[in-house]
């Protein structure tokens, strides 16, 4: 079975540099750049955990409770659309604009609304933990908001690009592309 949001599209890879833009299909959402080991490791984890609850929950059915069998459904359930959210996080362009998709919250800024995307040396959380490094982000920049409330789209130091600044700039250089064609369109 594919899995469609696994795989970034190997277009930007070979690109050409007089093609900015390799897509026949504009329209669809697409990540410019492939999930990171940390991500994909955490979603493995999750998964397994799922497995066992779920083993847990057969052997439950069998020998206790439908109600107790349930609830171990639901919470295997639970695990893993959380698996699958957490490889859905990171950023998409189309020609519509560019979709951040967070664990609990996807925001969506036509291109209309973007003045530029920028990468700049700054304090980054590192895995999205509490503490900080010194590292690149890709903001961007809105007409609708103040630049101290730029909202930070990749980081170096994210669960995509940790120990991954070729990847990092590949994608950091794809997004900026789209964002350079649609905001002059």
């Amino acid at each position: 079975m594919p899995l469609p949001f696994l795989t970034a599209d190997h277009a930007f890879d070979e690109v050409a540099d007089d093609l900015a833009l390799p897509f026949d299909d504009r329209d669809q959402w697409r990540r410019p750049y492939r999930p990171g080991p940390w991500r994909v490791g955490a979603a493995a984890l999750v998964l397994l955990l799922a497995s066992y609850v779920l083993f847990a929950a057969v052997i439950i059915a069998v020998t206790g409770t439908p109600a107790s069998a349930a609830t171990f459904l639901g919470g295997a359930a639970l695990a893993i659309l959380c698996a699958l959210r957490l490889l859905r996080v990171g950023v998409w362009v189309s020609s519509q604009g560019l979709r951040r998709v967070g664990f609990f919250r996807t925001t969506t800024t036509p291109w209309e609304q973007v003045v530029a995307a920028r990468t700049v040396q700054q304090p980054v959380r590192w895995l999205g933990l509490p503490r900080t490094v010194q590292g690149q982000a890709l903001v961007l920049v809105r007409r609708d908001r103040a630049p101290e409330d730029l909202p930070l789209l990749l980081t170096s130091h994210n669960a995509d690009f940790l120990a991954r600044m070729e990847a990092f700039d590949r994608a950091a250089d794809a997004i900026e592309v789209w964002a350079d064609e649609y905001r002059r369109a």
